[in-house]
C-alpha cells in the first residue's frame, strides 16, 4: 500500500477521533456542535471507504457506497414520510444540506459503520461462517450502534419522535426497524463486497467506535444507562472480532 493512501487512512480516523472527543466538550444543541457531527460522521465515512478500498478496489467501493447511500436515503425519506419502519418521526432541520428532506449526513452514517460491523461479524464468527449468519450477526451489530446514535442525535434535537418510547424517548419500533434495514444492508454487501477474510482494520473502527461510545456515555454525556445498554449490544461483537483478528495476525 502507497505511503500516501495510508496517510490518507490514518488523517480521516484522526478526524473522527478528534470529533468525538471534542463533542462533549462543546455547548449541548450549538452550532459546534452540528460541525462536529458532519465532521466525524464525514469522517468515519471516508475511513470506512478507504480501509474497504484497499480490500475490495476502488471501483467496487464506490459503486457499493453509491448504491447504499441513495438506497438509504430512500428508506430515510420513506420513513419519515409513512412511519415504517422506524416509526413516526421528523428531521428538525438543523443538520444541513438535506438531499430530499433526508439529512446528507445519515446515509454516509449507515455506509461508514454497516461496512465495519459486517467485517467485525465475520471476524467474531471466522473465516468459515456461512452468508446467512453473517448476514444476521452483522445486522444485529449495526443496530447494536443505535443504541447510542439515537440517543445522542434525538438529544441534540436533530431529529424528533412523535411518540416518546421506553428508551431515552425513543420507542421499540425505531430498533426493530434498524434490525430489519439492517438485514437487508448486510445482504446487499455479501454481494457488492464478497466476504473474504475478515479486514483488521474494518474491525479495529467497530472496536474503536464501541469504546469511545462508552466511555463518552460514562465519564462525559453522564448518561450510565446509554452507556451500559450501547455497551452490551456493541462490545461483546467488538471484542471477539479484535480477539479472533490478534490471534490470526
Amino acid at each position: 500500500m502507497s505511503a500516501r493512501r495510508v496517510n490518507a487512512r490514518w488523517t480521516a480516523a484522526g478526524l473522527t477521533l478528534a470529533g468525538m472527543v471534542a463533542t462533549p466538550l462543546s455547548a449541548r444543541g450549538g452550532s459546534v456542535r452540528r460541525t462536529l457531527a458532519s465532521a466525524v460522521v464525514g469522517g468515519a465515512a471516508l475511513t470506512t471507504a478507504l480501509n474497504a478500498a484497499s480490500r475490495w478496489g476502488v471501483r467496487r467501493v464506490v459503486g457499493a457506497a453509491s448504491i447504499l447511500g441513495v438506497g438509504m436515503t430512500a428508506v430515510e425519506r420513506i420513513g419519515t414520510t409513512t412511519g415504517l419502519p422506524f416509526g413516526r418521526y421528523r428531521y428538525t432541520g438543523r443538520l444541513r444540506p438535506e438531499i430530499v428532506g433526508v439529512p446528507a449526513i445519515v446515509p454516509l452514517a449507515w455506509w461508514a459503520m454497516a461496512v465495519p460491523s459486517r467485517e467485525a461479524a465475520h471476524a467474531a464468527l471466522g473465516p468459515r461462517s456461512a452468508p446467512v449468519v453473517r448476514i444476521g450477526l452483522g445486522a444485529l451489530a449495526l443496530t447494536a450502534w443505535d443504541l447510542f446514535l439515537d440517543p445522542q442525535m434525538t438529544g441534540e434535537g436533530y431529529w424528533r419522535w412523535e411518540r416518546r418510547g421506553i428508551y431515552r424517548g425513543i420507542p421499540l419500533t425505531n430498533y426493530i426497524g434498524w434490525l430489519v434495514t439492517s438485514t437487508a444492508v448486510m445482504a446487499v454487501l455479501e454481494q457488492l463486497l464478497p466476504a473474504r477474510e475478515p479486514d483488521g482494520a474494518l474491525v479495529a473502527e467497530y472496536a474503536a467506535m464501541g469504546v469511545m461510545e462508552t466511555v463518552g456515555f460514562a465519564a462525559f454525556f453522564r448518561d450510565r444507562v446509554v452507556a451500559v445498554v450501547g455497551a452490551i449490544g456493541m462490545l461483546p461483537v467488538a471484542a471477539a472480532a479484535t480477539w479472533a483478528v490478534v490471534r490470526r495476525d
